[in-house]
């Protein structure tokens, strides 16, 4: 079983920046991809950022240019650095991991942003 522990989420003003940082471990043999996941209330789940096992990354529009998704290798973790933040980036953000097929989640942090 593969275990994903969030952290960095809270509170931040508009304008301002925070830095979520994910995890992976337990039965990691290899993992294809990690990325990061946004819900807001009353919205579907959507993609914010993913980085695969190459290095390439892909970003949802409404974040290009502000946010930052990194990957430790050694330590299984994935960064997302987010810039410039919006209220409307006010959703929990969710670490997501793909091992061998299959997708891990993790249990989400919150971010609000508000002034």
């Amino acid at each position: 079983q593969v275990q994903l522990a969030e952290s960095g989420g809270g509170l931040a003003q508009p304008g301002g920046s925070l830095r979520l940082s994910c995890a992976a471990s337990g039965s990691i043999v290899s993992i294809s991809a990690m990325g990061w996941f946004r819900q807001a209330p009353g919205k579907q789940r959507e993609l914010v950022a993913i980085i695969i096992a190459g290095g390439n990354t892909n970003y949802a529009d409404s974040v290009k240019d502000r946010f930052t998704i990194s990957r430790d290798h050694a330590k299984n973790t994935v960064y997302l650095q987010m810039n410039s933040l919006k209220p409307e980036d006010t959703a929990v953000y969710y670490c997501n991991s793909m091992i061998l097929g299959r997708s891990f989640w993790g249990q989400g942090t919150q971010v609000t942003v508000s002034s």
